[in-house]
């Protein structure tokens, strides 16, 4: 066990957090041992672990303003954070006292934490990664406040009615939520609508104003997160939007008090879900309000805190470092010049400069249909003076492109944070990038086609501005917390560096080669595969063989993740298997899990395809333990603990060209699982560090897919060419797995012939299955293949979040640790 360097203040013994947990339970609930329920025990024991925060918690804030840092402001409109009660016992070195304590209560730690709902505040990726960075940044002791949004309802609540998604709200704080603090003294209040109008100031100069606008109040909500083995716990600053206490006179005095009240309500709708993502943008009120309200709460908040120690705005960039994380934060650059000039009254040049030195801006898509555009008629109504400030922002900056570049409209054009057209639009990503003065990718090959594709007049003009972060996981919770079993096996052998070191894992290589230790790494992998065959049994009812190959998909369905390429390839071998039950058959266990957007049709008949594929697998005896195929619904962190420790195969088969990074590749291979993948997004480092004999690699790089549409991609060639595809996509397209509904699928067979085949899987099958057979023939050999899982884990350590977040605050940020003395 790693010394625990913490300096407590409160016991952090387990009877003296039995004692604490004992009572919460009756001064803050109001319960004895008789009334308590299992939740009350949770309720305790998260209440006795946050007591264990606070002091630490106070103690980190008051040494940041006692040391003037500078400090990371992370802007994110999702933080999918999970469960929170399993990492901050681990955080504090305190999980053997919590087993201990629960065990004495007469349940298991595990029970007690099932009972913590996930606070799903975020889609998938872009919310995780933001999670990951908190418990990075407070590990490595920087000073950071993430800000984001309470939403009532988060990623909605996915069921499987029929095999069909259905969606319900995710009411996660039904029982409330004993992780936040309401901060009713920093409510800020945030403006909507109106207009602006001219004022002379007391010097005669002509200024702007913002008038008649509708108030909300934005109140704050703040989570302690504590960093690894240290007493540093930083904040992270949720807004929720409340009424403001006026009412509308003119309802009011009409007598409408029912009316007047309803109008209220209305306004505090603004955070009430969180927007369901399909990768597609659609441009909202509702989305952009929400955008504004909690990047105008987070500028008024960070002013606040920078002018208790400063009474000019020289040091504001030398204090303040702001990351957009995506574009949904970009109009903070807006807002930041609108307060600048408007209200503090600083020159257009000096504000400028300001604002270009505080902000950097991380994109996270290469698709041009979800990259943010704003109606400039509805941006205008909605906010009337940031639209005055972009246009200004967009005038002063092409007047310095056509300076440089006289001669070149088409460059103009193309860097214009205006789009033109018939209705114009704001393009968000030109302002973050005109903005900022940082642009970074999260992927190496991510970064490349931002520069060559995406933005490549941007490139042209500013290379400086661009760099790579590949993203990471923290090894904290996605090794450490979820492996329990692989952890403790990893340190018998090479210490716990790993835990805030992960390139220590490279100590393992060595162990590849001792027989002993690929047994009881391969014990250990059996386990967590008991274990999660137990959980498919008792959500879905099917018995799997925990010795078959787990081959594991779990994302956000969406067309170009290819969860389809993968359908196909288990009809592929269901038909193997039909049609020749004799032959040397390696068992396999397909699962699936992901959420489809609500109004993304396509991706709920690939749910619904795949639920038929596996009724129709699951229920023919012909298949036995061969194959089964399991759709685990409401994918969330806290499945994902169960279900990436149990993967034998890693399913990362995107378009290449088309993922950004992807995080679920790192999580998988960290615990041990081969990966099958494309050379997309951040595949390409994993292949580079774990090397290509210990990864499937299939299918058409970035420019083997460009280059095939760019002569003519017929995807009727690869269906007529191949007879397991043609008989496949016929089986879709002829009723074999909708019987009741011949032609339910119809429409997926048509989007790869009749329609173009727009993310390539026909012309990536043939590969994939060939690579799917390499797999399988190396699972045949388990001692080559518990070799080939070591090494992925031993050969991940670029891969943490530690080591982005390090690079974050080196090249962007100029940010250096802050030690907290307790």
């Amino acid at each position: 066990m790693a010394e625990n360097k913490l300096n407590p203040k409160l016991g952090m013994d387990a009877a003296s957090l039995k004692k604490s947990l004992e009572n919460h339970i009756r001064f803050t609930l109001g319960k004895d041992q008789y009334t308590s329920t299992t939740y009350d025990r949770y309720s305790g024991l998260a209440l006795a672990t946050r007591d264990r925060l606070i002091e630490r918690w106070i103690q980190t804030q008051q040494t940041y303003y006692d040391k003037n840092a500078k400090r990371v402001y992370y802007l994110s409109l999702e933080f999918l954070l999970g469960r929170t009660l399993g990492n901050s016992l681990m955080n504090l070195g305190l999980q053997k006292e919590a087993e201990k304590t629960a065990q004495e209560l007469g349940y298991s730690l595990e029970e007690l934490r099932e009972k913590e709902w996930d606070a799903g505040l975020g889609n998938g990726g872009l919310g995780r990664l933001a999670a990951c960075f908190l418990d990075s940044l407070a590990t490595m002791e920087l000073p950071a406040v993430g800000y984001g949004i309470r939403y009532d309802y988060g990623i909605f609540f996915q069921s499987i009615r029929d095999g069909w998604q259905v969606e319900t709200p995710d009411n996660w704080l039904r029982f409330g939520n004993v992780w936040e603090f309401p901060r009713p003294e920093f409510t800020c209040v945030v403006h909507f609508y109106g207009r602006t109008e001219d004022w002379l100031d007391e010097n005669g100069w002509k200024r702007k104003r913002w008038v008649d606008a509708e108030e909300i109040v934005a109140v704050a909500y703040d989570t302690p997160v504590p960093g690894y083995g240290n007493n540093t716990v930083n904040n992270l600053r949720l807004w929720s939007a409340k009424a403001s206490r006026e009412f509308d006179l003119n309802y009011f005095n009409g007598g409408d008090y029912i009316q007047a009240v309803a109008a209220k309500a209305t306004s505090e709708n603004i955070t009430k879900v969180l927007y369901p993502n399909d990768n597609v943008f659609e441009g909202k009120e509702l989305r952009l309000k929400q955008e504004y309200f909690f990047v105008s709460a987070t500028i008024q908040d960070i002013f606040r805190r920078y002018k208790k120690t400063h009474k000019t705005f020289d040091q504001f960039p030398d204090k303040v470092a702001i990351q957009l994380n995506d574009t949904h934060p970009a109009i903070a650059i807006a807002e930041l010049m609108r307060i600048l000039v408007d209200i503090e009254r600083l020159d257009w040049d000096a504000a400028w400069n300001i604002t270009v030195q505080t902000f950097g801006y991380t994109n996270h898509t290469i698709l041009p249909e979800a990259l943010e555009k704003w109606s400039v008629g509805l941006l205008g109504r909605v906010l009337p003076r940031h639209l005055e400030i972009i246009y200004e922002i967009n005038s002063r900056f092409l007047d310095g492109v056509r300076e440089r570049y006289p001669a070149d409209p088409d460059l103009w054009r193309d860097l214009s944070i205006i789009e033109e057209g018939e209705d114009k639009k704001i393009r968000m990503a030109n302002l973050a990038i005109v903005g900022s003065h940082s642009l970074n990718g999260v992927a190496a090959l991510h970064t490349e086609i931002l520069k060559k594709s995406v933005f490549p007049g941007f490139y042209r003009l500013w290379p400086e501005k661009f760099n790579n972060k590949t993203n990471g996981v923290t090894q904290r919770r996605w090794l450490k917390l979820c492996n329990p079993e692989l952890s403790a096996l990893i340190s018998s052998k090479i210490g716990e560096g790993w835990i805030t070191n992960l390139g220590e894992l490279r100590k393992l290589e060595p162990f590849a080669e001792d027989s002993g230790f690929r047994n009881e790494w391969a014990q250990v992998k059996k386990k967590k595969k008991e274990q999660l065959a137990a959980y498919i049994l008792s959500r879905n009812n099917i018995e799997v063989n925990p010795e078959s190959l787990f081959d594991i998909q779990v994302k956000r369905l969406h067309e170009y993740k290819r969860q389809l390429l993968n359908a196909l390839h288990v009809v592929t071998l269901y038909n193997r298997i039909i049609d020749n039950p004799a032959a040397d058959h390696v068992p396999r266990t397909v699962i699936f899990a992901g959420k489809a957007a609500p109004g993304y049709w396509m991706a709920k008949l690939i749910i619904k395809l795949i639920t038929s594929i596996a009724d129709k697998v699951n229920s023919d005896p012909r298949v036995g333990d061969l194959l089964k195929v399991v759709f685990l619904r409401n994918y969330a962190v806290s499945n994902a603990e169960k279900i990436i420790p149990a993967a034998n195969l890693s399913e990362q088969i995107s378009t290449a060209g088309t993922e950004a990074s992807g995080t679920g590749n790192m999580k998988f291979a960290l615990n041990g699982a081969l990966t099958i993948g494309t050379l997309d997004g951040a595949n390409i480092e994993i292949l580079e560090e774990v090397g290509k004999d210990n990864i499937f690699i299939f299918g058409l790089d970035s420019t083997g897919v460009s280059a095939l549409k760019s002569k003519g991609y017929d995807p009727y060639y690869y269906y007529n060419k191949n007879r397991e595809l043609y008989r496949i996509l016929n089986q879709i397209r002829q009723g074999f797995f909708s019987p009741d509904q011949v032609d339910r699928f119809a429409p997926l067979a048509d989007a790869l012939l009749s329609n173009g085949d727009t993310y390539m899987l026909l012309a990536d099958y043939d590969s994939y299955i060939a690579c799917q057979d390499r797999a399988a023939k190396l699972w045949k050999d388990q001692d080559a293949w518990n070799k080939s899982s070591i090494l992925n884990t031993a050969r991940m350590g670029k891969f943490s979040t530690d080591r982005t977040i390090a690079e974050y605050a080196k090249d962007i940020w100029k940010v250096h640790p802050v030690h907290i003395d307790f």
